[in-house]
């Protein structure tokens, strides 16, 4: 039986700047996330209220990053022989059920605040939701460059990108409210961005679901990996052929192939196999049996 264990991973110092980074982003989102909360009733405005359940994602998936780079340092042990990785896909699964909460929440308000208007303080107002835009754009200049390398950090920057959008949304109610007094159009935004997020929240909890399903991960070819195993010389037969993710990012495989006896006696046929399906497919820990065509015991 042959493995491969993940071979590129990040550079300490790198780890060690992307984990910087997501700190002073996390901060930055954290404390303006208590403000506008305060902001949202003191204005009244739900649209603000909205964006602050927008923003408490962001915060949640800022440390959800924070977390797995620290996680993923510690070694395996007797009792979780993967290590501790897979806590990031449940504190995922856990933001996404809440956030579901919270948009039904603001939606059903939204529809409320519609049949009967409150007074908005637009000043204030458009006050805080501009400042919001420019927490967003300091956390989306910081995050920008390291979204490059590293798909966790690639995720807590698209959540900072898409509460961007929802902070101009609110800026936009903002200035609307205060030169024509239409008080509805705040209710408009605040369901606007509910809806907004509802349809990625599902996107999340459904990717966190098929990961702790064992399920094949987004973007996985099975078939196509299979034609790979198959394009090996020597290679007869394929079963048990099984491709799962421990986290984001990190995909496993498992397979037996049926071979003919000179290929298992090739010491170089099990490496040759795991570097191509590392390669070509980004499956960072193989495990492949090898099973002689003339029935003899299987080789590992």
């Amino acid at each position: 039986m042959g493995h491969t264990h993940a071979r590129s991973r990040l550079p300490a110092d790198t780890s060690a700047d992307h984990a910087r980074k997501l700190r002073i982003a996390l901060a930055l989102t954290a404390s303006f996330l208590a403000v506008e909360l305060a902001a949202a009733w003191f204005t009244k405005s739900l649209a603000l209220l909205s964006d602050a359940a927008h923003m408490f994602t962001d915060a949640g998936a800022l440390a959800i990053a924070l977390v797995a780079i620290r996680v993923a340092r510690r070694p395996a042990d007797r009792k979780r022989t993967f290590g501790y990785q897979r806590f990031e896909i449940l504190a995922a699964a856990f933001n996404a059920m809440l956030l579901f909460l919270v948009a039904a929440y603001i939606l059903w308000e939204a529809y409320d605040r519609l049949r009967a208007p409150v007074e908005i303080q637009s000043v204030p107002m458009l006050i805080v939701a501009f400042a919001g835009l420019v927490v967003n754009l300091i956390s989306m200049r910081m995050l920008g460059s390291a979204s490059a390398d590293s798909l966790n950090v690639k995720g807590a920057y698209l959540e900072v990108w898409s509460d961007f959008l929802g902070s101009v949304g609110v800026v936009i109610a903002a200035a609307v409210i205060w030169l024509t007094g239409w008080t509805w159009v705040d209710s408009g935004v605040a369901a606007l961005i509910g809806l907004w997020v509802l349809p990625r929240t599902w996107i999340l909890l459904g990717d966190s679901l098929n990961i702790l399903l064992q399920g094949v991960p987004e973007g996985v070819d099975l078939a196509a990996i299979e034609d790979a195993l198959r394009g090996f010389p020597g290679v007869q037969e394929i079963h048990a052929l099984h491709v799962w993710a421990l986290t984001t990012g990190r995909h496993v495989m498992s397979a037996h192939l049926v071979v003919d006896p000179s290929s298992l006696r090739d010491a170089a046929f099990l490496a040759q196999v795991s570097e191509a399906m590392e390669q070509r497919f980004r499956l960072t820990h193989t495990t492949i049996q090898l099973e002689s065509s003339e029935a003899e015991s299987p080789h590992c």
